[in-house]
């Protein structure tokens, strides 16, 4: 079945406030097993609100509405709905009862004002979805040509609960089939790359199927198989993910949605009991930042420094005075030496480096903006990097940080695993 989803507000079409209800409700509505062609915002206006409606029935069998369900002359979702239906809206005595409980529990004691009342008006048929969280209660209208149309409060504190207690049983009543994913996660190699090495499986895959996604410094390969359970989709989607792990790899840090390419590393980290230390220059912290984002990053994390400037790279991690003359600040022998010494300095087992020019100026012809050398000492051995990077100042400092972060993980398996 298809669903398409609409949301209602002018503070939407604004940019007041970010719409991430429909991004939840795709992801919810994904793993039920329906389809989603059209997502549609429209503003608080009768018309265009009952155009999109009607476009929606024409091409959906299920159309998800979001806000407009207030007490407030501006929410018109429920008016023009019921409009466009054809139905009358009728007062429910049940959902009156429970705006009078809403606000008698909070210690309202004054009269409600007409337009509280408006809430509790319904379409005619429908069913009542009761709102724990507030007085705008949820609606499901089958139409008579069949059509299913859901309307739900726009607060995502009231939404979520309401859609997961209430509307996900009844919309997977009518799909009962389910939607499945694995998420493959690749580094080290260019997206081009990826779907080229991939091209045959994509052009005769139907069920499962694979999707690349750019990530910064990332590709992610979905796989996503549709069965009649969670089991048989993944059973679909297993020899896939072997085949794509035989073609890339150690380029594949993990197959766990929820798993990052920096949670991998202090994985790593753990199980071979090193401790880290970082000597950042041209990303400043970055790094660090991505590793202590982390909970548990306290187990393995020793030390972070920035010797943004070359006395500071001489005076507090050693690098010496002849190395940053002859060679510069930007160069493999400096970032040998940063790694080396912030090594020394922490007593880490494993140490990095990054040291680079992210532009905009600062750049030659010999050391061009975009060139970036990431040094990786490992218990006394070093290893340097060169990345020729492209993008503004903070694209190359991100993309600085995702090749760090893989270049020691690569260390780390080469030399312990």
């Amino acid at each position: 079945m298809v669903v398409e989803f609409i949301s209602v507000g002018t503070e939407i079409l604004l940019g007041n406030i970010v719409n991430t209800n429909t991004q939840y409700l795709a992801e919810k509505c994904a793993g039920l097993g329906l389809s989603n062609f059209y997502q549609v915002s429209v503003g608080d206006n009768e018309d265009r609100l009952a155009a999109a409606i009607a476009q929606a029935l024409s091409r959906a069998d299920i159309v998800m509405l979001t806000g407009g369900l207030g007490p407030t002359e501006d929410d018109l979702t429920k008016e023009v709905a019921a409009k466009v239906l054809g139905l009358d809206l009728k007062e429910d005595a049940h959902t009156k009862d429970r705006i009078k409980e809403y606000f008698s529990n909070r210690g309202i004691d004054r009269p409600l004002t007409k337009n509280n009342w408006k809430q509790a008006l319904v379409p005619e048929g429908a069913k009542v979805l009761d709102n724990h969280n507030g007085t705008a209660p949820g609606l499901i209208i089958h139409s008579k040509d069949n059509k299913h149309i859901i309307l739900m409060p726009g607060p995502p504190n009231e939404l979520y609960p309401m859609f997961e207690n209430d509307i996900a049983p009844y919309l997977n009543q009518l799909e009962p089939e389910v939607i499945y994913s694995k998420t493959i996660k690749i580094t080290g190699l260019g997206e081009s790359f990826v779907e080229t090495e991939i091209k045959d499986l994509i052009e005769s895959q139907s069920n499962p199927t694979i999707a690349p996604y750019a990530k910064t410094g990332e590709v992610h390969l979905r796989i996503t198989a549709k069965a009649d359970s969670e089991d048989e989709a993944e059973e679909l989607i297993l020899p896939v993910a072997r085949e794509l792990k035989k073609r890339f790899g150690h380029n594949i840090y993990t197959t766990d949605e929820n798993v990052t390419l920096e949670e991998c590393v202090i994985n790593l980290l753990k199980e071979n009991h090193l401790t880290l230390a970082t000597a950042e220059s041209c990303t400043g912290g970055l790094f660090a930042g991505r590793i202590v984002n982390v909970a548990g990053a306290s187990e393995i994390f020793s030390e972070g420094v920035i010797p943004y400037s070359n006395d500071v790279k001489q005076e507090l991690i050693g690098v010496r005075s002849e190395t940053l003359q002859k060679y510069g600040a930007v160069s493999r022998q400096t970032a040998e030496e940063m790694a080396v010494g912030v090594g020394k300095l922490s007593g880490a087992g494993a140490a990095i480096s990054i040291t680079g020019i992210a532009g905009p100026g600062g750049g030659s012809d010999e050391k061009p903006v975009g060139l970036v050398y990431i040094g990786c000492s490992l218990e006394g051995k070093t290893e340097v990097r060169e990345c020729r990077l492209r993008g503004n100042r903070q694209k190359i400092r991100e993309y600085s940080v995702v090749y760090a972060l893989d270049f020691l993980r690569n260390c780390i398996l080469k030399n312990y695993q």
